[in-house]
């Protein structure tokens, strides 16, 4: 898998996020522009949900939630002040988690979220949300 550049990761997380979608029985629409806090619409039995996709090639596997920018580089928002339903995150190692927004917004004031594979240590006390449990394959 290409995974070099940030627009690589994009494009990947984006693909396996549909591909993920897809292959579980959801219908999935695309948005025609990328003005919006969602990358894409799944509907499953009726229901329809918004899916913000992150990719992530750093060592430490933390996709950051937060978006910064402007002249001083602060931060101006988090994915957590909009209304989505999914977080779709890939990691360096190709592992797909499917976290709900709802677990994520209980998790308090989140910066970034730790993707990881196996459930942390009982003395993690710094662990916000224990991403293992969203750990999904195609």
């Amino acid at each position: 898998m290409l995974f070099e550049t940030n627009k690589d990761k994009g494009r990947a997380g984006m693909a396996l996020g549909i591909a993920w979608f897809g292959a579980n029985g959801y219908t999935v629409n695309v948005p025609l522009n990328d003005t919006q806090w969602y990358d894409f619409i799944v509907e499953k039995d009726g229901v329809f949900q918004t899916v913000q996709c992150k990719a992530t090639g750093s060592k430490d596997n933390n996709v950051v939630i937060q978006s910064c920018g402007g002249t001083n580089g602060g931060i101006y928002d988090t994915i957590l002040n909009h209304p989505l339903d999914y977080l779709f995150c890939l990691d360096k190692d190709q592992h797909m988690f499917v976290i709900p927004m709802a677990d994520l917004r209980a998790a308090g004031n989140v910066k970034q979220v730790a993707l990881r594979t196996e459930p942390p240590s009982k003395f993690a006390s710094n662990v916000k949300i224990d991403t293992s449990k969203y750990l999904v394959t195609l």
